[in-house]
């Protein structure tokens, strides 16, 4: 049977290069459980939300990282960065494997608007296949909140969703339910590591193809080293969950395209009339534009804007 032994790092981190942390967080886990075929760690966890800290791909950062992975012969999904792309910045989470090869670049799909001021939105879900093991999709922070991206993943064929995070805000208990919801909805793993410090509430959480919870952490540094039986996940896609309900081929031979889903679905009045996507009004109703799409280099990460 195939299995995919991953480490999830929930680190302490600060808005400001993290790189020198990253690699000996790296190597100390590795030393630690040599078994680990890769390692995940949170959302922006190389500079925090910095905007003045986005680079082209490939660029410094990205080499960095990937002779982070030769070093450790480990798959390495570092969280993610800011991404330079002509006049655009994405925020991309590179897939790097252990020779230190780039292999895939997720774009985020949904950036945390209003908040993720600046950032340009990716257009493709992303899969890649590990050789021996299986086919994994990778999703960033906010884009679970939208169901139909963790669905295309698993029409893809993934069998593991592997999704760094940054949440320090109070949704976070929220942020579990729809981790743990997608898994069982999708009948695959959902790995969901979330960053702390600084820079987010921790709460990283491990989830199985029938909506078990395997593991949710605290709020500090935390390492999640465990086993993923990717057999599980056939045999749950098979049989169903315990012999209960085979969601993927229910999904698979049910009804659709549904309304939303067809051209200009999005565009009738029930969404329409929920106006644009902006900041709330101040409370005295003068106009708002709300935080700064980044702090300045020389000061911490506002604690509560950002995911």
């Amino acid at each position: 049977m195939a299995h995919l032994a991953v480490a999830g790092l929930q680190l302490d981190l600060r808005a400001e290069d993290n790189l020198d942390r990253i690699a000996a967080e790296v190597a100390a886990v590795k030393r630690r459980f040599p078994w680990i075929d890769l390692v995940l760690i949170g959302e922006l966890a190389g500079f925090g939300a910095r905007l003045d800290c986005a680079q082209p791909m490939p660029g410094p950062a990205e080499a960095r990282l990937a002779q982070i992975a030769a070093a450790n012969r480990v798959w390495l999904i570092p969280g993610s960065l800011y991404e330079r792309f002509g006049d655009q910045v994405f925020n991309t989470a590179p897939v790097i494997d252990p020779a230190g090869q780039v292999v895939a670049r997720c774009r985020k799909l949904y950036p945390f608007r209003p908040y993720e001021r600046g950032v340009a939105a990716g257009d493709e879900p992303v899969v890649f296949d590990m050789p021996g093991v299986g086919r994994i999709g990778v999703s960033i922070c906010y884009d679970m909140w939208f169901p139909e991206t963790t669905r295309a993943l698993a029409c893809l064929g993934a069998e593991v969703v592997l999704h760094p995070t940054m949440t320090n805000t109070i949704d976070r208990e929220a942020e579990k339910a729809i981790a743990r919801a997608s898994a069982a909805q999708n009948q695959l793993w959902f790995v969901d590591i979330n960053v702390a410090g600084d820079l987010g509430v921790g709460g990283s959480g491990i989830y199985g193809p029938g909506g078990e919870v395997v593991h949710e952490a605290g709020v500090g540094r935390e390492v999640i080293a465990l086993d993923l039986d990717l057999g599980h996940v056939r045999r749950v896609r098979e049989r169903g969950w315990h012999g209960l309900g085979q969601t993927l081929k229910s999904y698979r031979d049910g009804p659709g395209p549904f309304a939303h889903e067809r051209p200009g679905g999005r565009s009738g009045p029930a969404l329409a009339s929920l106006g644009p996507l902006e900041f709330p009004p101040a409370r005295d109703g003068a106009d708002s534009d709300g935080p700064p799409t980044g702090p300045p280099a020389s000061e911490p990460e506002p604690s509560k804007a950002r995911r």
